[in-house]
């Protein structure tokens, strides 16, 4: 393994470790959200990382495009349900989801 390949590790590290503490810090829909997305950038950072350092960037860039695919629809749907429980509860706040119950 290369030096540059610890560089990625950390940065990718510090990258989670932000997206977690937002999970865990915040309780607004969009912010959660957003701290999601920071913990899947994270993780695309690391892949292409160690890609890099294995030799094998293609593949690495091949994982990481089929991800962003794939958390683009994914980001769609949670949009939309977040549109959906903010016309419902007028809030984005988690602790209106009780409302929502059947």
């Amino acid at each position: 393994m290369t030096n540059t390949w610890y560089l990625y590790v950390f940065f990718a590290a510090a990258l989670v470790c932000a997206g977690l503490l937002g999970l865990l810090g915040k309780r607004n829909l969009i912010k959660l959200f957003i701290a999601i997305e920071v913990i899947g950038k994270g993780i695309s950072l690391l892949l292409l990382g160690t890609g890099f350092a294995k030799a094998n960037i293609l593949t690495a860039q091949a994982l990481v495009i089929t991800y962003i695919v794939i958390e683009v629809s994914l980001v769609a749907t949670a949009l939309a349900l977040i549109i959906n429980i903010y016309r419902h509860t007028k809030s984005l706040d988690i602790r209106n989801l009780a409302k929502l119950k059947g």
